[in-house]
């Protein structure tokens, strides 16, 4: 393991909102691209690429992603960002709209290079801290937890709160995190000197060249990509009102990719996008995270990863007043029993 490096694990913040009036309209896409550069610019990132439809706005940051819908705001990030600085400007925002929080999910995996982390996200405790600092009394139903698992490399940490217990019937949300990549996969998500391309037809060959183009189901799903110079790569897929995106760090001795979508009882293919994603990087070890789904789909997706001939390590989960059930899993290539 390399002593330093970027890093590659997101810290992932969801914000939903509500109105008064029932009818929301575009609601939070009303906001204008300069104030959300500006939250931007706190969180110490920029927009690279764009791509909207009448669902949503997507936006590929220069250190992962942000998705604007009308009654809600999902950004991840990775890096050194100060994600959580973005959680105040965002409601300040919203009121001006007349919108009004009425939940939030943070998670995040385990850092590679915690030492590296800036304020306020030294330690899980800090960034807990800071959100019970910076959100409204009304989201009284609040609940921090570290989802353990086998592998002492990897846990989730979960803070959510809300304004009333999580509803039944929403869609669901698998986050995956990979790490350890295949160096021969993993050198294709490197530009060579002097390509004559920039990021977003660079990005493009890649999602070609690695067979990320195939992980989506649906072949009418709109995909914004990027890739960044010397290397790594970003893409966000959109498909209806139904969003998926991918990061690539690809340096050897800290390789990692995500991989993250949205499933519904409806969409009965979310583990077969996930077996997809494995396959594209092969990674050494794999963890997923589901809230909301149900039991059913977290074994397809158990079955799916295993597969590959990966084993699952350890399966672990816990309940959150306000955002559901989280399941936690681990799997390893039988190589690889590595901590």
């Amino acid at each position: 393991m390399a002593v330093s490096g970027f890093e590659g694990f997101e810290k992932r913040l969801e914000l939903q909102f509500s109105g008064r009036d029932p009818v929301i309209g575009i609601g939070l896409r009303e906001l204008d691209f300069k104030s959300l550069e500006q939250v931007l610019h706190q969180v110490q990132c920029t927009v690279v690429s764009a791509l909207g439809n009448q669902h949503f706005d997507s936006y590929v940051l220069s250190e992962s992603s942000l998705f604007v819908y009308p009654n809600k705001i999902i950004i991840k990030t990775c890096g050194t960002t100060q994600l959580l600085k973005s959680v105040q400007p965002f409601i300040n925002h919203a009121r001006t709209l007349n919108l009004r929080i009425v939940a939030l999910r943070y998670t995040r995996g385990s850092f590679i290079f915690p030492e590296a982390q800036p304020h306020p996200h030294t330690s899980f405790h800090e960034e807990v801290v800071y959100l019970e600092d910076n959100i409204p009394e009304h989201l009284c139903y609040r609940k921090a937890s570290v989802i353990p698992s086998k592998l002492t490399s990897h846990s989730w940490h979960v803070f959510s709160a809300g304004a009333v217990e999580y509803p039944d019937g929403v869609p669901y949300t698998v986050e995956m995190c990979m790490t350890d990549l295949d160096q021969t996969l993993a050198r294709k998500f490197f530009r060579h000197p002097n390509d004559g391309k920039n990021g977003d037809s660079a990005g493009r060959e890649m999602t070609e060249l690695t067979g990320i183009s195939r992980i989506n189901i649906n072949p009418n799903a709109h995909i914004c990509d990027f890739a960044f110079d010397p290397c790594g790569y970003s893409m966000n897929g959109i498909d209806g009102d139904r969003y998926s995106t991918i990061h690539v760090t690809p340096e050897h001795g800290f390789s990692y990719a995500s991989f993250e979508c949205v499933g519904s009882v409806y969409n009965a293919d979310i583990a077969d996008m996930v077996k997809k994603a494995v396959k594209v990087f092969c990674p050494g070890t794999v963890s997923v995270a589901t809230t909301n789904a149900s039991d059913d789909m977290c074994m397809r997706i158990k079955g799916a990863v295993e597969q590959l001939g990966m084993k699952c390590r350890s399966w672990s989960m816990d309940e959150f007043p306000a955002a559901g059930t989280v399941v936690f899993q681990t799997f390893t290539t039988r190589r690889n029993i590595r901590t």
